[in-house]
């Protein structure tokens, strides 16, 4: 094992840095597209997808290419991974543009010969990014990092995430009934229903794409947490104390993805959740919230400790 600082990165992955930048025009791109073209594809414009799914990649890429950066030692196999996961992730944003061109759906679509091959090659790339990712897990778990708030802030970040990718199985899964679909994100009512402002997320039915989202993002979520607790709170509570918040954070964080999968599942809108998906988003808060509670109340003052 080595030790990692956290606060001094060493080298970037150039091939996910050149993604994130390739993601960000085109996101600026698709951002054009949503007011210069007006289609409309299951209820939203049609410029949506990409603008969405260039916005999580340019983040996601950015974060891969600073956990690598922070590794003492070159990982050669871990920066294989992030150069396929480059790869994989160019493959399926050009069929998501592809698609857009054409006026139709990239995922689940299987109504011709050409939708349902594309569809296979973008099913493909999802299993070899999640292999790709957890490879670079297993990665940085071998690195000692002696900031305590931070590893656990990486660790269950990297794990939350792979918890996320896989609630979109339940999508690619899903049972239609409709021709030439081969999975769905909403549930209770076809796609393309009602939905809420920028995410589309249905605001009538279940939608398997909440949990997928929040999942992912766990690796932006809990790291910036810790940065907080570091930056803002660093004086007024020790590291030890710090760490701990992180954890219980982590933990909640967890909770909530199965959390809103099974709120999705159970065809209750985000914004309306039926009585038992209710009672269990109340646990959580409360369970949350007593035990920060509790670690703020054995909290410590940093000049305590080093005294």
């Amino acid at each position: 094992m080595t030790t990692v600082e956290v606060s001094a990165p060493r080298r970037w992955h150039r091939p996910l840095i050149a993604l994130t930048w390739a993601t960000v025009a085109l996101a600026v791109i698709s951002g054009i597209g949503l007011f210069a073209d007006s289609r409309v594809l299951t209820g939203v414009p049609i410029w949506l997808k990409p603008f969405k799914f260039s916005v999580s990649f340019a983040i996601y890429a950015w974060t891969l290419a600073w956990l690598l950066s922070i590794m003492p030692r070159r990982s050669r196999v871990a920066e294989w991974a992030g150069t396929i996961i480059v790869a994989v992730t160019v493959a399926e944003l050009a069929i998501v543009v592809t698609q857009v061109i054409r006026g139709t759906t990239s995922h689940y679509n299987v109504s011709t010969p050409l939708n349902a091959t594309l569809w296979s090659i973008m099913g493909t790339s999802i299993m070899v990014l999640f292999l790709a990712h957890l490879v670079i897990g297993i990665g940085v778990l071998r690195q000692r990092i002696a900031d305590r708030a931070a590893a656990y802030a990486i660790r269950l970040g990297l794990f939350i995430s792979l918890v996320g990718m896989m609630t979109g199985f339940t999508m690619t899964s899903r049972q239609t009934g409709v021709a030439g679909a081969a999975g769905a994100h909403t549930v209770g009512l076809p796609d393309g229903g009602p939905g809420m402002p920028l995410t589309g997320w249905s605001t009538v039915g279940g939608d398997l794409r909440i949990g997928h989202f929040v999942g992912l993002h766990a690796l932006q979520v809990l790291p910036l947490l810790a940065f907080a607790l570091a930056r803002w709170a660093g004086h007024r509570i020790d590291a030890a104390t710090q760490a701990r918040l992180v954890l219980v954070a982590g933990i909640s964080y967890g909770v909530l993805v199965p959390l809103l999968t099974w709120q999705a599942l159970r065809s209750s809108p985000l914004l309306q959740p039926d009585g038992p998906v209710l009672l269990a988003f109340a646990v959580l808060v409360l369970g949350t919230a007593a035990s920060a509670g509790m670690v703020l109340s054995r909290a410590r003052r940093p000049e305590m400790v080093t005294a």
